[in-house]
């Protein structure tokens, strides 16, 4: 097993980039492996790791087809839908409420345990 070059925050070499910053380019790693590691040092908790892929070899990011942007509202629109009152309510039900408000709420009782 090869072990990965390991640089200090902020110095690695130009032409690297962590799966976020190739994600805002418009590309993704496309298979590869990590190149280079990244430490950051901490005191009580150990380094902070991030993980860099090589610009060249990456790809470009595969565009959404209809039927996944379709898959996308579908699941997004059960999210709004209330269990208890089956009301699309218009928002993402939180799921530390598992309800909408006007339900999870709707005894006063109920508010008072929570608060």
């Amino acid at each position: 097993m090869a072990t990965l070059p390991v640089y200090s925050w902020h110095l690695a070499p130009d032409g690297y980039a962590t799966y976020r910053q190739l994600r805002a380019m418009g590309l993704r790693p496309g298979g590869q492996d990590v190149a280079i590691q990244l430490e950051r040092p901490r005191r009580k908790r150990g380094p902070l790791v991030a993980y860099l892929y090589r610009v060249d070899r990456a790809k470009p990011v595969r565009p959404m087809t209809p039927a996944k942007w379709a898959a996308l509202a579908k699941a997004n629109a059960a999210r709004r839908i209330c269990p208890e009152c089956e009301q699309d309510v218009g928002y993402v039900i939180p799921t530390s409420l598992g309800a909408c408000v006007t339900c999870a709420y709707s005894n006063p009782s109920d508010a008072l345990r929570s608060a």
